[in-house]
């Protein structure tokens, strides 16, 4: 039984009037206002699935705050439609927000774990691993239509060799590399690969295969053939944290230079959990497709 009748809830609501419509005491336009920290679940192709959000709006300035409950309303209105991709989700997401605020701009950010199945290189073993997708969304008004600016990432983790300590010990012993290479220190490292993202492409797995291509790409389940098989190529093709993010970049041209127009943006982070140092190594670019192909011509025989 209510505590409170309903006509009397709708009697305080119409006597008290919607305080959010009220004129502010500082009527000055506001670029954010949302929520954060706010986990929504996802129908996504791999099953229900857990992101961490942060949704917001810009508020005018005649307006005193915007409706907080809509938020919600929204991501419950989605919880149980299937979409292809996160992106598809994003974007569902993201208009009704701004339509259902009376908004002019919005933005978006999702983040969370996806179920990757890899087989080892040798044995053959499956591993269930996990892959950090994203999404970031900027909405805005363009010609009397809701725009968006979207960029879709994949981050994965890898292992890194470093060159220095090998080319040293090869000058020092005076040994080759091509049988087995020098010992040097190896790391766990992340690389993040962001791309912008227009029409039908690119998929979360053209991202993934990018990072396959290009890093040593490690797995939770590895009998002792496949960690000697990675470790030895890992140590054969070692890689600065500089070098993760450039051969990243080169093959993001090669495979996707096709499908992409050359103003997308291309956002790439690389972090090394360094072994022998105490301090940790970073790395980022920002660029743009047609820098990106640009090069690969500049580079090309």
């Amino acid at each position: 039984m209510n505590l409170i009748s309903e006509a009397e809830h709708q009697r305080v609501i119409e006597v008290g009037g919607d305080v959010p419509e009220q004129r502010p005491s500082f009527a000055i336009h506001l670029n954010e206002v949302g929520i954060a920290g706010k986990t929504v679940w996802v129908q996504l192709p791999q099953g229900l699935l857990p992101f961490r959000a942060e949704l917001a709006v810009d508020l005018a300035g005649e307006r005193r705050g915007i409706h907080m409950s809509r938020l919600e309303e929204v991501i419950t209105t989605l919880h149980e439609q299937p979409f292809l991709d996160l992106r598809a989700y994003a974007l569902a997401l993201g208009r009704e927000m701004v339509a259902r605020q009376n908004a002019a701009t919005g933005s978006l950010s999702l983040h969370g774990l996806v179920p990757q199945l890899r087989k080892g290189m040798i044995s053959g073993r499956e591993s269930l691993d996990t892959v950090k997708i994203s999404v970031h969304s900027r909405f805005f008004q363009e010609e009397g239509q809701l725009g968006d600016e979207t960029m879709i990432g994949v981050e994965v983790c890898h292992i890194t060799a470093c060159p220095c300590t090998q080319v040293y010990n090869r000058v020092l012993f005076n040994q080759p590399d091509d049988i087995c290479p020098m010992p040097t220190h190896s790391q766990r490292s992340t690389t993040l690969l962001e791309v912008q993202a227009s029409g039908p492409s690119p998929r979360y797995e053209d991202l993934l295969g990018c990072l396959e291509e290009a890093l040593h790409v490690t797995q939770d389940l590895l009998k002792r053939p496949d960690e000697a098989e990675i470790v030895l190529k890992s140590h054969r093709s070692p890689q600065f944290a500089e070098d993760a993010v450039r051969e990243s970049a080169r093959v993001v041209g090669k495979n996707l230079g096709d499908k992409l127009p050359a103003a997308s943006k291309v956002s790439i982070q690389s972090l090394s959990f360094e072994s022998i140092h105490i301090h940790d190594v970073t790395c980022r670019l920002q660029t743009t497709m047609g820098e990106i192909m640009a090069q690969i011509d500049n580079e090309s025989p």
